[in-house]
C-alpha cells in the first residue's frame, strides 16, 4: 500500500477525498490522506481551507513534500479563484485543459520537489457534481432536475462549466438549491455519482486519478 497526501484546498474536497475518492483508491492500493491548506494560524488557532495569495500554497506545500519527502504529494485546488500570482497563470491558449496543465507544470517546476504532481480541479469541485445530474434527485424536485439537466447540455463537459462569479459550477446549484450544504450534500451527491462516472466524463480528473493509480505500480 502507498501513502499519498493530497494538500486541497478546504472542507469539501477533504470530505470528497475521505468518504469518496480514498475508497476507490484503496482497491489500486494507494491510500490517500487529505491536508487541507491553512490560510491564516495565530498561537491557538489554525484556519483552514481557501487561500488567495500563491506563496501560502507554496510554502506549506513544500513543507508537506519535505516532511513526506519518500511518499507521494499531489493536491486538489480549484481553477476558479486560484491564485493569480502563481505561476503559468498568464497561458494565453485557446484550450482549457491547455491552460490549467501549464498552471499545474509551472508550479511543479517552482516547488521543484520530485514527489509533487500538482493538479487542479476544473473549474471547481462541484463541476464534477454534473457528471449525473440523477444524482440530485433526492435533494430536489423534478422541475430543477431538468434545470440542472439544461446546465449540463451548454457545456461538452462537467469540466467546462464556466468559471466567474455569478456561472461557476457552485453558484449555479446554489442558486437552484438555496439549501445546498457545499460539504455534506457534495459529498453524498459525487458518492451516489461514483468515481467510475466522473472519470467517464471529466477528462482533467480522470488524468489525475491515472497518475495517482500509478504510484503503486
Amino acid at each position: 500500500m502507498k501513502n499519498l497526501y493530497i494538500y486541497c484546498e478546504g472542507p469539501t474536497e477533504e470530505s470528497f477525498i475521505n468518504n469518496v475518492l480514498s475508497q476507490y483508491l484503496l482497491d489500486f492500493d494507494v491510500y490517500a490522506r487529505p491536508i487541507v491548506c491553512m490560510t491564516k494560524r495565530t498561537n491557538t488557532v489554525k484556519y483552514r481551507g481557501g487561500v488567495s495569495d500563491y506563496r501560502k500554497i507554496k510554502a506549506e506545500l513544500s513543507n508537506i513534500c519535505k516532511q513526506h519527502k519518500n511518499e507521494a504529494v499531489t493536491t486538489m485546488f480549484d481553477y476558479y479563484g486560484f491564485p493569480s500570482n502563481a505561476p503559468g497563470t498568464g497561458s494565453k491558449s485557446r484550450s482549457l485543459f491547455e491552460r490549467v496543465a501549464y498552471i499545474e507544470k509551472a508550479v511543479e517546476a517552482d516547488i521543484s520537489l520530485a514527489n509533487l504532481f500538482f493538479n487542479i480541479t476544473i473549474h471547481e469541485f462541484e463541476g464534477l457534481l454534473f457528471s449525473d445530474i440523477t444524482a440530485f434527485d433526492t435533494n430536489t424536485d423534478a422541475a430543477i432536475l431538468v434545470q440542472l439537466f439544461k446546465i449540463r447540455e451548454q457545456f461538452i463537459s462537467p469540466e467546462h462549466i464556466n468559471n466567474s462569479a455569478d456561472s461557476a459550477p457552485s453558484k449555479r446549484i446554489m442558486n437552484l438549491l438555496p439549501g445546498y450544504a457545499k460539504v455534506s450534500d457534495g459529498t453524498i451527491i459525487s458518492a451516489r455519482i461514483g468515481i467510475s462516472a466522473i472519470l467517464a466524463e471529466c477528462k482533467h480528473f480522470r488524468e489525475w486519478v491515472r497518475r495517482i493509480k500509478m504510484i503503486s505500480s
